[in-house]
């Protein structure tokens, strides 16, 4: 896996939450993670009455290309992800044509390493689509960094906010630098700073605290 790629497309995904483009720019991180032909979000009721596929409160597949929309998926391969909260699941499942290129142990592997960050993205997308009376608009990626540190009781300077909301939208130390008009010694000086405090190792920590429940 090269993590420059993958690294940006997450901060794609985090910035597309609630628009049309989160499901396809979803499914484009886990393909640059894993070979998939097809991603499918769904929420669902949690009651089991309502688990026969017909109750989906939210439901779209996306496919890596036309000719795999026109394949048919007789017998496709396909992992679940899958996380409860509420009245809800929400589910991520990624599909491959044809049982013959199944899924190896190793894959499924890959596909948990980054679970802890898909499911709550998953999350966060639907509450977006269906915002409650208390938030009238989808909550923004700078917005929930600041929850997130009073939450947690933490401070950071301006700068180590600016470079850590860089991080999460995908921006590396070079493209920060020259955005905020600094060295990139100073920028990654601050992204240590930063990750001292909070307590996290790298970008996968970052996501991951920054998406924690609260």
């Amino acid at each position: 896996m090269n993590s420059h790629l993958l690294y940006p497309q997450i901060g794609k995904v985090i910035a597309s939450t609630g628009s049309r483009q989160f499901p396809r720019m979803l499914h484009d991180l886990i393909h640059a993670h894993l070979s998939i032909d097809a991603t499918q979000i769904r929420q669902l009721p949690t009651a089991p009455a309502d688990l026969d596929g017909t109750s989906s409160l939210i439901n779209e597949t996306v496919f890596s290309s036309e000719q795999c929309l026109e394949s048919g998926y007789n017998d496709p391969s396909r992992l679940h992800l899958i996380r409860r909260k509420g009245d809800s699941r929400y589910e991520i499942q990624v599909l491959r044509a044809g049982s013959t290129y199944g899924f190896s142990a190793h894959e499924r592997s890959r596909l948990d390493d980054i679970s802890p960050l898909l499911l709550p993205m998953l999350e966060k997308h639907i509450d977006a689509l269906q915002p409650s009376p208390e938030r009238a608009a989808p909550e923004s990626l700078q917005q929930r960094f600041i929850d997130r540190l009073t939450q947690s009781g933490l401070k950071l300077s301006e700068r180590e906010c600016q470079v850590c909301l860089g991080l999460l939208a995908g921006h590396t130390a070079p493209e920060q630098a020259e955005r905020l008009a600094l060295k990139v010694n100073t920028v990654e000086s601050y992204l240590r700073r930063a990750a001292i405090k909070l307590g996290i190792s790298g970008r996968h920590s970052l996501m991951r605290w920054m998406y924690a429940d609260s």
